[in-house]
């Protein structure tokens, strides 16, 4: 059931360019750290379901290459972390800390479909532009650069995650 964050009559302010990216950097912070130990999680599993002799052959003859399982692995429980806040209070731990929370148009808090959709977005525009970084020459830091920031910068107070999800991210006011 969605959670009322603020009275109808409340109008909160879309967050600025410069809160949006801060959080993301801070909860970039956090990503590492919670794919870092999924990926320690999933190797212990793969490991003993192989058998870690076979594992650790595999390893040393460089046959364990890219793993689409653990793409997958990484892909959800990335999804479900930021699901969870996005769906439970509006704000991850990097949106707490600039006071910044994501929210339907109306107040109350977004879906788990919604938070998909924003996710899927996001991933997807970052997922362009760093290849785009990769496998191009320096010249595309002019087209990757503005792709992100059109990711996060919010034109008349929506970002393109935030039309993509029918959502938006408020300012919380100070309590």
């Amino acid at each position: 059931m969605p959670r009322r964050f603020h009275s109808d009559d409340e109008l909160l302010a879309p967050a600025t360019f410069i809160k949006r990216l801060m959080a993301v950097v801070y909860d970039g912070l956090i990503s590492v750290a919670v794919l870092l130990v999924t990926t320690w999680a999933y190797t212990i599993v793969a490991g003993y379901l192989i058998g870690w002799d076979r594992y650790e052959q595999m390893a040393e003859e460089g046959s364990i290459g890219a793993d689409p399982a653990l793409t997958f692995v990484l892909f959800l429980v990335l999804y479900l972390f930021f699901g969870y806040f996005w769906t439970r209070t509006g704000q991850t731990l990097g949106m707490q800390a600039w006071r910044i929370r994501v929210q339907n148009l109306n107040g109350l808090s977004v879906s788990w479909t919604q938070a998909l959709r924003r996710y899927v977005a996001a991933a997807a525009i970052l997922f362009v532009a760093l290849l785009g970084a990769y496998y191009l020459n320096a010249a595309t830091l002019f087209v990757t650069i503005p792709a992100i920031v059109a990711l996060f910068y919010p034109i008349n107070g929506l970002s393109l995650t935030d039309r993509a999800s029918a959502s938006m991210v408020a300012v919380v006011p100070k309590a």
